[in-house]
């Protein structure tokens, strides 16, 4: 038993850990397909890189297909048919009240490791053409402050408000903080450290929420009215929180959220320096993911599996299930050469931050009948729903393709 836990121990560490000496360190990336590309990584907002991993376009628009619409396909299913395969597969598709897990939850931080996995490259790129460091400093500070504007035009619309009625906490605003600290940390840190960050911030939001509370609480109190983080954003966060005495996401809890982006980063680190074999370096992430799996089961023990809090176990566990998909999908993709099936999603992946806002200034649904409400007669009652649900993705990724044709990205 001692023996297996080392061999996690010592896989984990060899995607986390991947430079102890300087013989393992190469300023090539040693990668066995680069898509070269101008375009900008919209949904990392990183400046522009010649190249890139088509994987991490295709798994950032894979993550984005689930919620610009398709997971409505199996809400629509499941509220249809009763049946127990379908309910089973809607539930996936909704955030737990509190603690616990379910595929829904993965989508937001998958999105801010595969930002810190082309941190390297993007960042790294400039550093190796001998930018000043204080010039990319800036770059990142404002990326990160456009970002959270950004996310605040979404929760409030461009309207005036009164400051008590304005919600500042956003999902744009957490990728745009842990992502923007993520990367100074990259920028200032060697790989080691970056490594201990990633430690340090995880154990020491652990222990905070461990051995403090809110007022009147029990130290250690993990309630949505009793954990430390939520008593922070009440005192500190002005106007509103999105459930009133709590911010599915906070400004506290960007702390372990940076330790998201640092994944990413390492793992992109480790992909672009270390000399290994492209398919080793797939196996050395699955294996990787499984012993993050294994830990977050271990930590939730004490420190439960939970998105609102952004718990250290929830990071060590979609950190494990980002790992496994981005080493599939590199392995799929960059490794054996199969792209053709994931141009769908790359063409969401590259404008990844103008479908999530669309919503706000496009009305889909209404563009959607307008061209496919033939197609819901057609089918009938119940199925319409569904036909109409799988139409407006469809509509989406026409806007999107439109787009990528003319090479039209927006960009941050």
């Amino acid at each position: 038993m001692r023996k297996i836990w080392a061999q996690c121990w010592s896989m984990l560490l060899c995607c986390f850990i991947p430079v102890f000496s300087s013989k393992n360190h190469v300023k090539k990336p040693c990668f066995s397909y680069i898509q070269e590309t101008e375009l900008l990584n919209a949904m990392n907002n990183s400046p522009s890189i010649q190249q890139r991993l088509y994987s991490l376009d295709a798994l950032r628009g894979f993550d984005m297909f689930w919620i610009i619409g398709a997971e409505e396909v199996f809400h629509k299913m499941g509220s249809i048919t009763h049946h127990p395969f379908w309910e089973g597969l809607s539930a996936q598709f909704e955030h737990p009240v509190w603690n616990g897990f379910t595929a829904y939850d993965l989508i937001f931080p998958l999105f801010i490791f595969l930002a810190g996995v082309s941190t390297p490259y993007a960042l790294g790129r400039a550093i190796e053409e001998g930018k000043p460091k204080k010039a990319l400093l800036w770059r990142v500070i404002k990326r990160g402050m456009i970002l959270v504007v950004l996310g605040i035009i979404y929760n409030n619309g461009l309207q005036l408000k009164p400051i008590s009625d304005i919600r500042f906490m956003s999902v744009l605003g957490r990728i745009g903080i842990s992502t923007m600290l993520g990367a100074i940390i990259y920028l200032y840190t060697k790989e080691r450290t970056q490594v201990i960050w990633f430690t340090a911030l995880l154990v020491g939001y652990w222990l905070l929420m461990k051995f403090s509370s809110a007022p009147g609480f029990l130290p250690g109190d993990l309630t949505e009215a009793g954990n430390f983080s939520s008593y922070f954003d009440r005192t500190v966060l002005p106007g509103k929180l999105s459930r009133g005495i709590h911010d599915t996401v906070g400004l506290f809890n960007n702390i372990p959220a940076i330790s998201s982006a640092l994944a990413g980063i390492i793992t992109g680190n480790y992909l672009k320096h270390h000399m290994h074999s492209s398919l080793k370096k797939s196996t050395m992430m699955a294996l990787a993911g499984i012993c993050a799996l294994i830990i977050a089961q271990v930590w939730s023990l004490d420190f439960p599996i939970n998105k609102n809090l952004w718990s250290s176990s929830f990071v060590m566990h979609t950190v494990g299930f980002s790992l496994l998909l981005f080493a599939l999908f590199y392995w799929v993709i960059d490794v054996r050469g199969y792209t053709k099936w994931a141009f769908f999603f790359k063409v969401i992946g590259m404008n990844s931050i103008l479908i999530y806002m669309s919503g706000k200034f496009i009305n889909w649904s209404y563009a959607n009948k307008g061209f496919f409400q033939w197609l819901g007669d057609l089918m009938g009652d119940p199925y319409n729903a569904v036909a109409m649900a799988i139409s407006v993705v469809f509509i989406k990724w026409i806007f999107l393709y439109f787009l990528y044709q003319k090479k039209i990205f927006l960009k941050v």
